[in-house]
Formats: C-alpha cells, sequence, structure tokens
C-alpha cells in the first residue's frame, strides 16, 4: 500500500488515456493536478465519485487544477464511462497498473468477508513543481469535490 504522502515527488509515469494519448506527469508541470484512484469504470461508486467531479469541474478548474482519472481498466471501458457521463478529463487506461503500482493503491480488499487484491480508492493533490500536497485516504464519493476543496 501507499507509502506516499504530502512533501514526496509524485511518481512520475507515461501511460495511455482513453483516447489513446500519452500522458505522462511531466505535461502538467506548472500546473496543480489532482489524480484519483478509482477501483473500476461504471460501477456505483465509480460513477458517483466521478460525477461528483464532472459537476465540479469548472469550481476546480477555477482553483488551477488539472484532473486525472485512473484505474486498471481498459481505454476502450474507459471511452464508454467517460463518453456515457461526459467527463472532461482524461480517464487513464492503466491496464499495466503502472501509475496504480507507482502510487501504491493496489493492495488486499475486504468485500463483503472476501479478501482479495485490487485498486484502493484514493486521491493525490499535486503542486505545480510535482510534489504531493495531500493524499485523501477516505474518498466520500458524494462530496468529493468538496473533500479536494478543504
Amino acid at each position: 500500500m501507499t507509502t506516499l504522502k504530502a512533501g514526496d515527488k509524485a511518481p512520475n509515469f507515461e501511460v495511455l488515456d482513453e483516447q489513446g494519448n500519452t500522458v505522462k506527469l511531466s505535461d502538467f508541470k506548472g500546473k496543480k493536478l489532482i489524480v484519483f484512484f478509482y477501483p473500476k469504470a461504471s460501477t456505483p461508486g465509480c460513477t458517483v465519485e466521478s460525477c461528483n467531479l464532472r459537476d465540479n469541474y469548472e469550481v476546480l478548474q477555477e482553483q488551477g487544477y488539472e484532473l486525472l482519472g485512473v484505474s486498471a481498466d481498459s481505454a476502450k471501458r474507459q471511452l464508454n464511462f467517460k463518453n456515457k457521463h461526459n467527463f472532461q478529463f482524461p480517464l487513464l487506461a492503466d491496464e499495466d497498473k503502472i501509475v496504480i503500482n507507482g502510487f501504491g493503491v493496489w493492495g488486499p480488499k475486504k468485500f463483503m468477508g472476501r479478501t482479495y487484491d485490487g485498486i484502493h480508492r484514493k486521491t493525490f493533490i499535486i503542486d505545480e513543481e510535482g510534489v504531493i500536497e495531500r493524499v485523501i485516504d477516505k474518498v466520500k464519493t458524494k462530496d468529493h469535490a468538496a473533500q479536494i476543496l478543504e
């Protein structure tokens, strides 16, 4: 699980988004960046969280933030998720778990008494220099934008 904390340098990455475009951490140099990890596109909690960020996208942009959603879904699944809900931000198709492992959000989870490995819902807020300002461990899916702006 993640050992990254405020003050750490964000892990460098290069991965494809839902359109097949290459996205790198360095693309966001000089910008504030929100990287939110979610377990699976089009599932109830992930949809609520992503729609909350969509609905507050302008406010986040006014505060200078760019957004990246990340899961291990295929580009096709991410594209369907994005198109269905009109997200204005890229969704990374991290099938090889490059970003997921880099940020340390893959690990054991429990659901209905069963333990399995999966993506932990976490958000990293990164400053203009690529340094992590804050890690949100307990994401409130219905009110995530407000959590980020606190």
